[in-house]
């Protein structure tokens, strides 16, 4: 399997996360110290306080995405290693942050950490369980599940017309996506989900599967694939 990455970005984004982390921790050690030394001054202590929790959620959000290893990109890599050389994954170089293009198809993934019981009805993702920690977690910098099939039908569109501008005349082939969770304390219930959704221990298994389907042109395949970066960034 190929891998191309914009490295630059994840290094860049791995800094922010540092650096407002650190800042965090400064600004929230200042408002500490006024409310303390100085309680005349409350209004100036509880700003700080107040920014100084946003940049920690700030800071939290870069930092699990792409300051901590192992980061998504690298999640991914490894359960799909041993994949053939005709597919090629590709990591923040592409309107979406994770592509994948092969005999599989073309495939948008979303990689969640959350632990507990996933579930979809009534057209809501829902997510119980999880004990404390998660509700931490959610609190702390770390988002719910929310509306993915919303929000990757947006990103297919506007990967759809990222490859339309890439590879003009030609008409682009179906995208699919799927959900990937990588705490292995998650639970999936398939009842009627509206896109595949699995552990990323299944992952490889999965495009294995896909690719036995060869639901895609190989001509238009290699198209894609011209048009996207070859390289990492």
């Amino acid at each position: 399997m190929k891998i191309i990455k914009n490295e630059k970005l994840i290094k860049r984004n791995g800094r922010i996360g540092q650096w407002t982390s650190l800042g965090a921790l400064a600004v929230l050690g200042i408002g500490m110290y006024i409310s303390f030394q100085r309680p005349d001054l409350f209004a100036y202590s509880l700003g700080a306080l107040i920014v100084g929790f946003m940049m920690t959620q700030i800071g939290m959000y870069f930092s699990n995405r792409w300051g901590r290893s192992p980061r998504p990109d690298e999640q991914l890599d490894a359960a799909l290693k041993g994949l053939p050389g005709d597919t090629s994954i590709y990591h923040y170089v592409t309107p979406v942050s994770h592509f994948l293009v092969g005999p599989a198809g073309l495939w948008v993934f979303r990689l969640y950490h959350q632990r507990g019981k996933i579930s979809y009805s009534k057209n809501r993702w829902r997510l119980t369980g999880g004990g404390f920690m998660q509700a931490y977690m959610t609190i702390f910098g770390q988002e719910g599940i929310g509306r993915p099939d919303l929000e990757i039908a947006t990103e297919i569109d506007s990967l759809k017309k990222y490859l339309a501008k890439k590879i003009e005349g030609a008409e682009i082939p179906e995208i699919q996506a799927a959900l990937i969770f990588t705490n292995e304390q998650a639970e999936i219930d398939e009842t009627n989900l509206p896109m595949p959704a699995m552990k990323l221990k299944q992952l490889k298994e999965f495009i294995r599967q896909k690719s036995k389907d060869k639901t895609i042109d190989m001509l238009m395949l290699e198209k894609i694939k011209s048009a996207l970066p070859q390289e990492e960034e």
